[in-house]
C-alpha cells in the first residue's frame, strides 16, 4: 500500500515542474494523506502480528507442558505427536518474530517518508494564491481600480457579528425567563 504512494509522490516530482506550485501542492497534500492511512494500516497488521505472535507463544508453551506430561507416561505416540506440536509452534513463532521484526523496520521507514513528505509541505510555497490575488489587486490598481481597505471591512464584519452575538444572548435569556414565568404560573 505504501509502495504506491511512493511511487505517485515520485511520480509528481518527476513529472510536475515546480512552476504550479498550487497543483504541486495539492499532489504532495493528497500523497501525504494517502500515506497517513498507509502507515495507519500498517501500524493495524504489526498490532495484528502482535496478538498472532502471543497466541502462538501461548499454545507453544501449552505444547511443551504436554510434552513434558508425555515423557512422564511411558507412551511413545503420545510424545511424538507433543513433540511434533511443540516444533510446529516454534517455527510459527519463529516466523512471526521474524515477520514483526521487519514489520516493525517498514513502518519506521514509512513514518520517517511521511515526516520527510509532511517537510516538504510544510516548506512548500505558502499563500500561492494570496500571491496571486495580491498580483490580480496591483493590476487592478494600476488599470485605475481601488482597492477597498480590508482593515475597515474587518472592523465592520467584527461589530455586527458581536452585535449578532448580543442579540441572541438577549433573546436566550428572554426565552428562559418566559420559560421560568410560564412555570410558575401553573
Amino acid at each position: 500500500m505504501f509502495e504506491s504512494v511512493k511511487a505517485r509522490l515520485e511520480k509528481l516530482l518527476r513529472d510536475h515542474s515546480r512552476s504550479d506550485p498550487r497543483a504541486y501542492m495539492e499532489g504532495l497534500r493528497e500523497a501525504l494523506l494517502e500515506a497517513k492511512v498507509g502507515v495507519g494500516a500498517m501500524q493495524s497488521a504489526l498490532t495484528v502480528t502482535e496478538r498472532e505472535l502471543q497466541v502462538e507463544r501461548r499454545q507453544l508453551a501449552d505444547a511443551e507442558r504436554r510434552g513434558r506430561l508425555a515423557a512422564e507416561v511411558p507412551d511413545a505416540e503420545t510424545l511424538l505427536l507433543a513433540e511434533r506440536f511443540a516444533t510446529r509452534h516454534r517455527e510459527r513463532v519463529g516466523v512471526l518474530e521474524r515477520k514483526l521484526t521487519v514489520q516493525r523496520d517498514e513502518l519506521a521507514l514509512a513514518e520517517r517518508e511521511v515526516e520527510e513528505m509532511l517537510g516538504q509541505y510544510r516548506a512548500g510555497p505558502r499563500g500561492a494564491g494570496s500571491e496571486s490575488i495580491g498580483a490580480a489587486w496591483r493590476d487592478l490598481q494600476a488599470a485605475g481600480g481601488d482597492r477597498p481597505d480590508t482593515a475597515q471591512e474587518d472592523e465592520r464584519l467584527r461589530a455586527e457579528s458581536d452585535s449578532e452575538l448580543k442579540q441572541k444572548a438577549v433573546e436566550a435569556q428572554l426565552a428562559f425567563l418566559k420559560n421560568k414565568l410560564g412555570k410558575r404560573e401553573r
